[in-house]
């Protein structure tokens, strides 16, 4: 118990310690002139929006399962990947040199890149009880991961080995600027090579995995997957298709709209993660999923109506604008039900099968009903419908004396 209480001390505070530490984005930019996400309100309501629920999951996981080695890292993922070290570095060594505390830490962890994609491996590998595959996999993902990790920290320790020599000059944009070279480079090579081979090897054997799965293990993967999947469409659309689509060149840039958009969509991976490790509401996932690709379709279906009637009734028929978008809205109001139930049932028989069974479950037996005049048989066919539909652990059925 005793060490219990001391873990979840521990996770509090890590947590507390993350916000603070990347909350400091906005003021330090601030400080430092650099261009921030639309400006101070903007960029502060986006990173609370990205980092809080990142944090809290994170926290929450360290709090929960101690053990779980998930939430520590989840933690640890953020402090080297999302802290504001560019920003310190030229505000301790350029702007006020020898005056600021902490430089040698911001410095230490602005090289501590390779160490983030390799901790992010070690996630993925964990995921989601905080063991190892096991079986044939096992043995290659250690090698994997332990080779990766040494190799991340050597490469990692430029930043150290500057403080140390007490030869450290940062460039404008935050960055060493004198980075080593030789070894170094190689270093960040394989740094980069071994984590993107431990991702390509754990996405190989997801197809398996997942396809072997069931029960709350196939929850756990759907979980994590539509997490991961929302992430990396907002990467492609801020990266490429955004800025394609408006004649800027791909990346991210300074368009404060792509950086917030991105900010705000990655943090559904780590909210995946959390609701997966705790197994909290897994099976909501498929009624989430049914309900935003039912409202996204319907949607666009009264959109595409309406204003395919405003145009038929302003271009073919003798209406005016205002009468013609008055009776588009009538008409579209009206089809709103008929069109969601059509669509509902739809999305259901392919992402919400337990609904839909559960639907021609209760069907079949109102049919029955009608021609059944057998109590007994009603009976046992009631109890059937809810033990298939509801699944509880018991079932108890009790009737009224007949009033005589």
């Amino acid at each position: 118990m005793k060490r219990r209480r001391t873990a979840q001390i521990a996770a509090v505070t890590a947590g507390v310690l993350v916000l603070v530490v990347i909350g400091s984005t906005v003021v330090l930019d601030h400080l430092v002139h650099t261009a921030g996400t639309g400006g101070p309100l903007v960029e502060s309501v986006t990173t609370a929006a990205a980092v809080l629920p990142a944090t809290a999951v994170g926290t929450l996981l360290a709090a929960r399962r101690p053990a779980n080695p998930i939430g520590w890292l989840l933690l640890a993922i953020l402090i080297v990947g999302a802290s504001p070290t560019g920003e310190y570095n030229i505000l301790a060594y350029r702007m006020h040199p020898g005056t600021m505390p902490l430089g040698w830490v911001s410095v230490t962890l602005q090289e501590c890149w390779p160490l983030f994609l390799a901790v992010v491996a070690v996630l993925l590998w964990l995921f989601p009880d905080g063991k190892l595959p096991a079986g044939r996999w096992r043995r290659l993902s250690a090698i994997l991961l332990v080779s990766g990790l040494v190799i991340a920290t050597a490469a990692s320790s430029e930043g150290a080995i500057s403080v140390l020599r007490h030869d450290v000059r940062i460039a404008p944009d935050g960055d060493l600027a004198d980075p080593f070279g030789g070894v170094f480079k190689i270093l960040a090579a394989a740094a980069v090579a071994l984590p993107l081979a431990a991702w390509l090897t754990w996405v190989v054997i997801q197809f398996p995995t997942f396809r072997h799965a069931s029960g709350e293990r196939r929850q756990q993967l759907k979980w994590l997957y539509s997490g991961a999947a929302v992430t990396v469409v907002a990467l492609v659309l801020g990266v490429f298709v955004i800025p394609l689509a408006t004649g800027q060149t791909a990346g991210f840039g300074h368009n404060p709209a792509i950086q917030a958009f991105f900010l705000l969509a990655i943090g559904t991976l780590p909210v995946s993660l959390g609701v997966a490790v705790l197994r909290y509401r897994l099976y909501e996932l498929d009624r989430i999923i049914s309900r935003v690709v039912s409202y996204t379709v319907i949607t666009g279906l009264l959109a595409a109506v309406f204003a395919g009637l405003v145009l038929l009734a302003t271009h073919v028929l003798p209406f005016q604008d205002s009468v013609a978008v008055a009776v588009s809205t009538l008409i579209t109001a009206a089809l709103f039900n008929p069109v969601r139930r059509r669509v509902q049932h739809a999305v259901d028989r392919r992402f919400n099968r337990a609904r839909y069974n559960a639907e021609a479950v209760v069907t079949g037996f109102t049919a029955r009903l009608r021609n059944n005049v057998d109590l007994d048989a009603v009976r046992e066919d009631l109890i059937g419908v809810v033990d298939e539909t509801v699944q509880p652990t018991r079932i108890s059925m009790w009737l009224a004396p007949h009033p005589e």
